[in-house]
């Protein structure tokens, strides 16, 4: 069965122009109904179908301007932030995220859900560019301007919660794998590289000169780290 509606002319009544037209309805079967081809008022359809068009319209535009804005306030983490994390979170409830997010606010990072194509636009043309590859599926970003902060309480986290992954993150320019970040996150914070540094210079000749006859290693990593920090 087909219904089809058709419009004849304008009609003003009362100050209100409508539409006049008829429905016509066709297949087998339909014989009966073929005669219900009637003068039908289709005017306040037509305004009712005009209003919804514009509200979709309206709709797409707002959606864009979020869009865009949200690119933009990605971008802008990207370049500024020194440590970014990238990492799965499916099946984490929304207590366990809630929790996540506290623990990332107490440490002076942040953790967002990301969509991955407004993602990837944010992310071209920044230092963090490398990072596209691990944007599919169900993805999450911590980020934080201390170099430890957003490791550190993504590993640990993740040591008690198997369904958050860490697939990989920056460090400054320098791109990290998974391992790269679980090493991260073992240095110590910026709070206690500083507190090291105070006690060093104020201890005793003996405990400075143990300090020296540490591997070259740890030494480099204390002092480069705290070096860093100094100059962001």
């Amino acid at each position: 069965m087909v219904l089809s509606v058709t419009a004849d002319k304008a009609v003003s009544t009362k100050g209100r122009n409508t539409l006049e037209g008829k429905v016509q309805v066709h297949g087998p079967g339909t014989g009966c109904l073929g005669s219900i081809a009637e003068r039908l008022v289709i005017g306040p359809l037509l305004g009712f179908a005009t209003a919804c068009v514009v509200a979709l319209h309206w709709r797409k535009l707002v959606d864009r301007a979020q869009k865009e804005e949200l690119v933009a306030e990605l971008k802008t983490a990207f370049n500024e932030t020194t440590s970014v994390v990238v990492t799965h979170y499916s099946g984490l409830s929304v207590a366990e995220m809630t929790d996540l997010r506290a623990r990332m606010r107490e440490a002076g990072a942040q953790f967002r859900v990301t969509k991955n194509r407004l993602t990837k636009l944010a992310l071209d043309g920044t230092k963090c560019d490398p990072l596209a590859q691990f944007f599919a599926g169900p993805t999450a970003i911590a980020y934080s301007d201390d170099p430890i902060a957003a490791a550190k309480v993504t590993v640990e986290f993740a040591k008690d919660n198997e369904k958050l992954i860490v697939l990989g993150g920056m460090m400054d320019e320098t791109e990290l794998d998974s391992a790269g970040i679980v090493a991260l996150a073992k240095m110590p914070s910026l709070d206690v590289l500083r507190g090291m540094i105070i006690g060093v210079i104020s201890a005793p000749a003996t405990k400075v000169a143990g300090v020296l006859q540490a591997p070259a290693g740890q030494v480099a990593r204390v002092i480069g780290a705290y070096g860093a920090s100094e100059t962001a």
